[in-house]
C-alpha cells in the first residue's frame, strides 16, 4: 500500500492523530518464548527487551531483522552564512558525491551490515532562509520535504535507519530543541564538526537570536517550518510513514533526536516505535534523549552523523532477533530449568 501524500499541516495532524499501536499479542508471545529460552532470566539484559519491541510494533511473532534500510537526507541552511559551522556549505554537495561514490563512512557500515543505502538530496541543496533573520521554510516547501521523507520508507522493510547531511545542521537542531524545551541556547548549542570555545559561544548567541526572534509558537509543526531544515522535515516524514507501515525506527545522532522531539511534542508517544543508535558525542545529544525517554544502544564517542550510528546500532537489533528467534528452548534442548 503506497504512503499517504500531506497537503496541509492539518494532513500531518490528522495523521498523527491516529497512529498504530503496538501489538501487545505479539510482544507476549515474545516475552513467553523469551522464558522458556536456554538462559537464566534476563541473562540477555537490554536484548531480550529489544526483541520483544521489535516484534510488538512489527505486529508479528518472531520478529525479523534482515531487511534494514538507512536513509540519508542532505540539506542545506541559510543559516550557515552566519559562521556557525567549521566548514563551508559546499561541503554539503561534496559530502552527497562522496555517498555516491562509495566513500563515506555510512558506505562501508551497510556494506559491513548488508543495509540498503538510500541519499536524498533535498531542495536541490538550495539553503533554506537564515532562521536567525528569517523562517526557513514556507508550509510548500515544508511539507514537500515531508513528503519526500514519508515517500522513502519502502515497503516490505524490516527495520528503517534514518541519517542525515547538511552544514549547519547542529545549529538547527540546537534551535529546534531550545524551542521545544527550554533552557538556554548553550544549553543545546555544543561544537558540532568542529568549532572552538568562542566559534561555540557565537552559535549559541545565533540559536538564542533565532527562537527569540520565532516568539511563542502552540504548534510544533510550525516551529519546523519557521526554525527546521528541510532534512528535518523529511525525517519527522520518515518517522511517521515508519509508523504507519510497521517499521521499527533506529535514530541516529543530534539531529535525528531533534527531528524526533517535533512529533514528540505533537504527540509523545508518536516515536513509540523509535530506538536510539547512540548517544553521540554533541553535549546536547544525550539531554535530548533524556527529554525524549530514549536509551541508546552505543556510547561510543561519535559525531560523525549520516546514519553511522544507527547503522552500526543494527548490530544489536540483529542480534536480538537472532538470539531470540535461534535459541533452543529448555524442553527441546534436554536441559533441566531452574529449580523452584
Amino acid at each position: 500500500m503506497p504512503m499517504p501524500q500531506v497537503a496541509t499541516l492539518d494532513d500531518v495532524h490528522a495523521l498523527l492523530a491516529d497512529l498504530p499501536q503496538p501489538d501487545e499479542q505479539a510482544r507476549a508471545q515474545a516475552q513467553a518464548r523469551d522464558a522458556v529460552l536456554t538462559k537464566p532470566p534476563g541473562a540477555l539484559g537490554r536484548l531480550e527487551d529489544i526483541a520483544a519491541f521489535v516484534a510488538a510494533w512489527q505486529g508479528r511473532h518472531p520478529p525479523a531483522a534482515e531487511r534494514v534500510k538507512v536513509v540519508v537526507f542532505a540539506a542545506n541552511h541559510g543559516v550557515a552564512a552566519q559562521g556557525v559551522s567549521a566548514f563551508p556549505p559546499e561541503v554539503t554537495a561534496q559530502m552527497v558525491a562522496n555517498f555516491e561514490a562509495g566513500g563515506a563512512a555510512i558506505n562501508q557500515l551497510c556494506s559491513t551490515f548488508g543495509l540498503k543505502l538510500e541519499v536524498l538530496p533535498l531542495a536541490g541543496l538550495a539553503p533554506t532562509g537564515d532562521i536567525a533573520r528569517e523562517d526557513a521554510m514556507s508550509e510548500q516547501q515544508m511539507l514537500d520535504a515531508f513528503n519526500a521523507g514519508m515517500k522513502s520508507v519502502a515497503q516490505g522493510i524490516d527495520l528503517l535507519c534514518i541519517g542525515e547531511m547538511g552544514i549547519a545542521n547542529t545549529t538547527v537542531a540546537a534551535a529546534l530543541l531550545h524551542a521545544l524545551f527550554g533552557g538556554t541556547a548553550a544549553d543545546w548549542a555544543g561544537p558540532g564538526t568542529g568549532l572552538d570555545d568562542a566559534g561555540t559561544r557565537h552559535k549559541a548567541a545565533v540559536v538564542a537570536s533565532a527562537v527569540q526572534r520565532v516568539g511563542e509558537e502552540d504548534d510544533p509543526l510550525q516551529l519546523l517550518r519557521r526554525l527546521g531544515g528541510y532534512e528535518f522535515a523529511a525525517m519527522c516524514g520518515a518517522i511517521l510513514a515508519a509508523r504507519l507501515a510497521r517499521v521499527p525506527v533506529l535514530l541516529d545522532g543530534y539531529m535525528t533526536a531533534a527531528a524526533a522531539a517535533i512529533l514528540h511534542a505533537v504527540r509523545p508517544d508518536a516515536i513509540g516505535h523509535c530506538l536510539a543508535g547512540h548517544a553521540s558525542a554533541e553535549p546536547g545529544h544525550a539531554r535530548a534523549l533524556e527529554r525524549l525517554g530514549l536509551e541508546p544502544l552505543l556510547n561510543l564517542g561519535m559525531r560523525l552523523g549520516e546514519g553511522s550510528g544507527a547503522a552500526l546500532a543494527t548490530a544489536v537489533v540483529r542480534a536480538a532477533v537472532a538470539t531470540h528467534n535461534g535459541m533452543a528452548t529448555f524442553d527441546s534442548a534436554g536441559v533441566s530449568g531452574k529449580q523452584r
